[in-house]
């Protein structure tokens, strides 16, 4: 019986079924159809490929500029052919109703929750901006989930000279600036309007209620969210909008291998990711040190070697991991796998098992810095926390002197520790050639950031 719900929840990762489900549930819940079967063959066939996007950002940042260049192109990008404002909703009906805006700027002035689910915006997207707070809430509520959030961004100078050079298209509705946005032609630029945006200290206090509003919605949809700098040429952030929606970014519950020599920051950055993400930190021998003291059969095993100070042998740790990668919390929230594979048997078990991670990152480090990190650590014994001579030392005289260092920390244990992994190399580069090359070499802060650009690249 477990056997059979271990294949079952690896099934249900490997293809997606819990989000699968939920959508589909919650679409019955929400549309209430009369023919829910075929309600839900409308929703099994949502084109895949037809983006649902989210444009937050502060007033002034560039957000219907960014949009208008999604709809010029929308004849030539068949992604971004609906385009959804919110900026007019207190005007247009005092339930919250939402103007619609085609590639024409012009259609009916109303968007619900239904019609954002409907089956034109399921087979073309759409793009959503310039909604506050209490509307994205009720349309999110509703069933209308983004598949990508781009979070503009840029400092207060910025904003307010861009909100007292605002020129308006009094036609299409469209945004432009004195100089930092023009229209191409002529045309339009003899009918624009001007139309100043906020003064400074009211664009401050909009500016601190957007910062308070998406704290919120940033960490809700960190998964499939990108923040982008406004603080650059338009075409520039739109193609780097573009180029993001485009990378087919989406959610998948991450199965993270982190790869590297010892000392390179793998336990540093799997706490990190865990911590930012939901996702469980899977090291290996925190793993061993844990299944050996929970008094299990398999555990009892386990003991024998740990406390030996013998390493575990391959079939047995491949055991454990085998059963704590298949629990639900690992197989729902994603994990971060890091202080194997050490040898081909569990190379071959990670490549070719049902556990196969679809994220590989190497963290790169030469093997001087890494016997400079490692050989210099050492852990308080009262505390667990480690510190290293240089870039970490102790806080006081007392913790100093009542450090420990690991025997895995010696120079001689770290020196054989780069060999394997040395050898090991060419292997694992072969077995995930979409492996991602890290430069271990900077600020944890930096090496994170970079992990975090493609975590959520299919």
């Amino acid at each position: 019986m477990e056997d059979t719900a271990r294949q079952l929840s690896t099934y249900a990762d490997q293809h997606k079924i819990r989000d699968l489900v939920q959508e589909l549930v919650s679409g019955l819940l929400r549309d209430r159809p009369e023919d829910p079967v075929s309600h839900l063959l409308t929703l099994l066939r949502r084109n895949p490929h037809a983006p649902r996007v989210l444009v937050l950002g502060p007033p002034s940042v560039g957000k219907r500029s960014l949009v208008s260049l999604v709809r010029r192109d929308g004849a030539a990008d068949s992604s971004f052919v609906t385009c959804v404002s919110g900026c007019t909703a207190a005007s247009q009906a005092a339930g919250g109703g939402l103007h619609h805006q085609g590639e024409s700027g012009l259609g009916r002035p109303h968007l619900d929750q239904r019609e954002a689910n409907s089956r034109v915006h399921l087979a073309q997207g759409w793009v959503l901006h310039g909604f506050t707070a209490a509307h994205l809430q009720s349309l999110l509520q509703g069933g209308a989930l983004p598949d990508h959030v781009v979070l503009l961004d840029a400092p207060l100078d910025v904003l307010v000279v861009r909100s007292a050079g605002r020129m308006l298209d009094p036609l299409t509705g469209d945004v432009y600036h004195q100089t930092f946005v023009r229209p191409l032609h002529d045309a339009v630029a003899q009918r624009l309007v001007l139309a100043p945006g906020p003064a400074q200290d009211q664009l401050e206090r909009e500016l601190l209620r957007h910062r308070r509003d998406v704290t919120g919605l940033s960490s809700a949809f960190q998964r499939v969210l990108r923040s982008l700098s406004a603080d650059v040429p338009p075409l520039e952030l739109y193609h780097q909008a573009l180029s993001f929606v485009r990378s087919g970014q989406c959610y998948r519950t991450p199965r993270v291998l982190l790869l590297g020599p010892p000392g390179s920051g793998k336990s540093l950055q799997a706490q990190l990711l865990a911590e930012k993400h939901g996702m469980l930190d899977v090291c290996s021998g925190r793993l061993l040190r844990s299944v050996a003291a929970d008094g299990s059969s398999l555990g009892t095993r386990v003991r024998a070697y740990v406390e030996a100070g013998l390493p575990v042998p391959g079939p047995l740790l491949l055991q454990v991991l085998e059963e704590r990668l298949s629990e639900p919390d690992c197989s729902s929230r994603g994990w971060i796998l890091h202080g194997v594979p050490r040898d081909l048997q569990q190379l071959r078990w990670l490549q070719e098992g049902p556990h196969r991670p679809n994220r590989v990152f190497f963290l790169d480090l030469t093997d001087h810095l890494c016997l400079e990190r490692v050989c210099q650590r050492a852990t308080d014994p009262v505390s667990g926390e480690r510190y290293h001579a240089v870039t970490r030392p102790a806080p006081t005289d007392r913790v100093q002197k009542r450090l420990q260092r690991r025997p895995e920390d010696q120079v001689r244990s770290v020196t054989r520790s780069l060999e394997e992994f040395r050898a090991l190399r060419a292997a694992l580069q072969s077995a995930f050639p979409d492996g991602i090359q890290i430069d271990a070499d900077q600020d944890p802060g930096c090496v994170l950031e970079s992990v975090e650009q493609r975590l959520t690249t299919s």
